[in-house]
């Protein structure tokens, strides 16, 4: 199953951090956010990554087109650059990552419409965005899942309330979206989707649209979004306080996302 990531986010509220990179590529403990999110699904054996480009997606290519040389120990003879000795394996050999421009200003639910040709014949694939962490356990969410056989669950987070309210039946059943309200009283939408092709159903080829507008309320009001619980840990870095945190943890060695060391 592919994982779709959505990395064409400014990070203008990251002042002093985020000025000249993409906020997919803001540093937590000297590597990309990207990288740290990429890890977590290889650790459960998911290493086939869709990128949805956009903001200085340029950086994130060239991370990616330059990530051998920067780790490993190598040898070349100069004036036969096409002769590259690598000394050293690394722990993402097998990683397959596809960067796929989809536009400055383009709303999240047409990045993920214009990378649909890179699913190939998977009837479902994961959905997360690139500017968040947690502990999700993903074979359980996988297994959740393919057991409702709906078009899309959402893992359901609580943490500090300023996000999409999820509005539940007693089965989890999710019948209304409310995004960023003013006050969350319960679970909010993390990412960490899984879906069914049939979503792109319910984008339209024309416009910009936003995933999380008309796409996922329409879901809602016909029955085809369910929550998967997750009570563990979530931070998204929207913000300078945000970012400092996710470092911190890392430097005190108590990040809950890092289950790869």
């Amino acid at each position: 199953m592919k994982i779709i990531i959505l990395c064409g986010g400014f990070g203008t509220r990251i002042r002093d951090v985020a000025d000249e990179i993409p906020k997919p590529m803001i540093p937590i403990g000297g590597k990309p956010i990207i990288w740290h999110i990429m890890k977590y699904y290889a650790h459960w054996g998911y290493q086939d990554f869709i990128l949805c480009l956009g903001y200085k997606g340029e950086s994130i290519k060239h991370f990616f087109l330059n990530y051998e040389s920067s780790i490993s120990d190598l040898t070349l003879t100069l004036g036969k650059y096409d002769n590259v000795e690598y000394h050293n394996e690394h722990a993402e050999v097998g990683w397959k990552v596809t960067l796929a421009e989809t536009g400055i200003g383009t709303l999240t639910g047409t990045r993920v419409k214009r990378v649909k040709r890179y699913l190939g014949d998977d009837d479902n694939f994961m959905l997360t965005y690139g500017d968040g962490v947690g502990n999700v356990d993903i074979k359980a969410l996988v297994k959740f899942h393919k057991s409702h056989g709906k078009i899309m669950t959402v893992s359901g987070m609580r943490p500090p309330g300023r996000f999409g309210e999820l509005e539940l039946r007693e089965d989890n059943t999710i019948v209304g979206f409310n995004e960023k309200p003013q006050a969350t009283r319960g679970r909010i939408s993390g990412g960490y989707f899984v879906c069914r092709k049939e979503l792109f159903d319910y984008i339209d080829d024309n416009g910009n649209i936003t995933l999380e507008q008309e796409p996922m309320k329409n879901l809602a009001n016909d029955s085809q979004m369910m929550m998967y619980e997750h009570d563990g840990f979530w931070q998204p870095m929207d913000t300078y306080r945000d970012y400092k945190l996710l470092n911190s943890l890392v430097d005190d060695k108590q990040a809950p996302w890092m289950v790869w060391l």
